[in-house]
């Protein structure tokens, strides 16, 4: 199974809730560490991946409404 790397943070935590996300709508995805293990506390960088298939369902349920609205205005 291929796998595409949807969205990269600093903070593991913040794919982890992307991921919770995803999993209420059944859209399988992982997280892969990009960087060293966290030490007191501070975050470590990840990535959250997705299937293909799921590429673009998954990036409208991960995007912001204000990023939409913006887009919006910018075509009027």
């Amino acid at each position: 199974m291929s796998w595409i790397t949807l969205k990269t943070t600093n903070a593991r935590w913040e794919a982890e809730l992307m991921q919770q996300v995803l999993a209420a709508h059944e859209i399988p995805s992982r997280i892969l560490d990009t960087g060293i293990t966290p030490y007191f506390g501070a975050g470590s960088p990840a990535a959250l991946q997705v299937r293909p298939q799921d590429q673009w369902t998954a990036l409208l349920l991960l995007s912001c409404p204000e990023e939409e609205q913006a887009g919006a205005s910018d075509n009027n």
